[in-house]
């Protein structure tokens, strides 16, 4: 009766080896999940990222915080009107009587 013990051996061994291939899966999962994650997160920032830049060029180009457009100053020659009296500096005013 000396198999006995073998077989007790031999079922822990083999109860060790699929918790220790559980373990290594587990392991792997973990893993390729983290990568999976870290490239979504890298992708869905990128594109946030890039959004909130559209979004403020649009506010400030095209939207309400635009600069308002100012008038250029250009040099234009106006002629002086030629019928309008000048202004004469000879003359004094008048006082005006007070009652």
């Amino acid at each position: 009766m000396a198999t006995g013990g073998k077989d007790r051996e031999a079922r822990e061994s083999r109860e060790r080896a699929r918790v220790y291939q559980a373990r290594q899966q587990l392991h792997e999962d973990q893993a390729r999940r983290r990568r999976r994650d870290n490239l979504l997160a890298g992708i869905i920032g990128g594109v946030l990222i890039l959004g909130v830049i559209g979004a403020q060029a649009a506010y400030f180009l095209v939207g309400p915080g635009a600069p308002e457009p100012v008038p250029s100053v250009s040099p234009s020659v106006t002629p002086a009107p030629t019928d309008a009296p000048s202004p004469t500096t000879d003359e004094t005013p008048s006082p005006t009587p007070s009652s």
